[in-house]
């Protein structure tokens, strides 16, 4: 099933206190879910009041404004 998941998170969101960090998707765009995997760099050239769809290579397949 496709989906849409409207986020405005540009990275994860970090898990603390334990022995090692914990890095949880805050993005959606993670291959490995609900952990990060860093395809959050994907997002870093978002503008702020568009909305992105993102197809399973990553890649920007439609934008539009949110409004």
């Amino acid at each position: 099933m496709a989906r849409l998941i409207r986020s405005d998170r540009e990275g994860p969101y970090k898990l603390e206190p334990q022995d090692k960090a914990v890095f949880i998707c805050g993005c959606g765009l993670t291959s490995n879910w609900p952990f990060c995997d860093g395809s959050h760099k994907s997002c870093k050239s978002e503008e702020a009041g568009k909305v992105y769809v993102y197809d399973e290579n990553k890649q920007v397949v439609q934008e539009w404004d949110d409004s």
